[in-house]
């Protein structure tokens, strides 16, 4: 017995009909996209030993660069920003003082603390190691009078309050002068309680129990725990090194 021949008119509709349903189905396909997602592949120049330039792949989706911020010029290392006495003092009623323990706190985003140049470990003996320099830096009055109603009305305080004007990271810690970043209104008693701390700190620094980054460091987060932060404790009327106890100075 002879095949059956399919008439050739019927075989072009049958092909016709299998084109169209495959299309439709790798339109389907691409309308939902592929399984899973994928990072895309980025490609890093690498140079060969012949000199010539070839690529690596990887699947590592690239990192945001950091950002700047040319009018705080920070100190290596991510430390505190170096003085400038042409910073900017902050917009009126823009800050707001912390309380930690009964005692004032200034806002970090108005007053971070700043650092005198001039001021480094390796300047320290010739610095705030020695006695009287910091009148050699200090502004006058007729500077300070100025910034100070100008940083209260900053932090909303009113003409009335009384307060000193306070170098967060203090003049013998290598703080800065007249930076309005390293300077506020620290409203309570004159002296007030922050001041033994600095010189307790200034006694540490200077006799070689703790790096003066460490104590400037210290001071401007949160003085009320600038001992423990520092690494330091207080032993009757002497501080010491809290991992090594016997090294100590006069508190």
């Amino acid at each position: 017995m002879h095949p059956r021949r399919v008439p050739s008119t019927l075989v072009t509709q049958r092909k016709t009909m299998l084109l169209g349903a495959l299309a439709l189905t790798t339109a389907a396909i691409t309308a939902c996209g592929p399984a899973t997602n994928h990072t895309p592949v980025t490609r890093t120049p690498v140079a060969s030993a012949a000199g010539t330039s070839t690529s690596t792949e990887s699947s590592s989706p690239a990192q945001p660069q950091a950002g700047s911020t040319p009018d705080a010029v920070a100190a290596p290392g991510g430390a505190l920003p170096i003085g400038d006495s042409k910073s900017p003092m902050p917009p009126a009623g823009s800050c707001h003082a912390a309380n930690r323990n009964g005692q004032p706190l200034p806002d970090t985003a108005c007053t971070p603390g700043a650092t005198n140049p001039a001021v480094t470990p390796s300047t320290i003996r010739d610095t705030i190691c020695k006695s009287g320099w910091t009148s050699t830096v200090r502004p006058p009055t007729s500077v300070t009078n100025k910034m100070k109603t100008e940083s209260a009305r900053s932090y909303g305080l009113a003409p009335t309050e009384k307060g000193e004007y306070d170098h967060l990271v203090s003049l013998e810690l290598g703080g800065a002068a007249d930076d309005p970043r390293n300077l506020w209104v620290e409203i309570g008693s004159i002296p007030n309680p922050k001041d033994a701390v600095e010189n307790s700190l200034n006694r540490a620094v200077c006799a070689g129990l703790i790096p003066l980054p460490v104590a400037q460091t210290a001071i401007a987060h949160q003085w009320g725990t600038a001992f423990d932060d520092a690494g330091l404790r207080v032993a009757g009327a002497k501080i010491c090194l809290r991992d090594n106890p016997t090294r100590c100075v006069g508190h």
